[in-house]
């Protein structure tokens, strides 16, 4: 999880868009790793998760990423949610809840609302390291920048 944090704070320090940061793990080797790039690339898919998948389908030469697992600074929205699963990530880890996201301006909760489901994914996605991450929202909420 601190390759994660360490993507989101590059990510933050840029300038790049939000505090997520997303590595990518098969066999126990990173594989890739992305952050939130919506504001550079004005792609409002360009989330850390997003990210990562590109890469790590550019470094394995596939799209399928079975065996993979993820490491993430916020849980996943909707559609990060569901480019985990079309890229048949095995596992999702993340640092902050999709409540601690909408207290720093994000509004995954809206959208967690209409869609919903969560509860028929069990032992999908848990929970890690959510001190470490809150800390990093903490640093991304204290400085200057464009919410989206």
């Amino acid at each position: 999880m601190q390759m994660a944090i360490d993507e989101a704070l590059e990510g933050i320090r840029n300038g790049h868009g939000g505090p997520f940061g997303t590595v990518i793990v098969k066999d126990g080797k990173v594989i890739a790793g992305g952050h939130n790039k919506v504001l550079l690339n004005n792609d409002a898919t360009c989330h850390g998760e997003v990210d990562a998948i590109r890469k790590a389908g550019q470094v394995l030469g596939t799209f399928d990423l079975s065996g993979c697992e993820l490491y993430t600074t916020g849980e996943p929205c909707h559609m990060c949610l569901c480019a985990c699963m079309w890229a048949n990530i095995s596992k999702i880890y993340y640092g902050c809840t999709i409540e601690d996201n909408g207290r720093i301006g994000f509004r995954d909760d809206k959208f967690d609302g209409i869609f919903g489901g969560r509860d028929k994914m069990p032992g999908y996605m848990t929970k890690l390291d959510r001190m470490a991450c809150l800390e990093l929202f903490d640093e991304y909420a204290a400085g200057t920048h464009k919410n989206y």
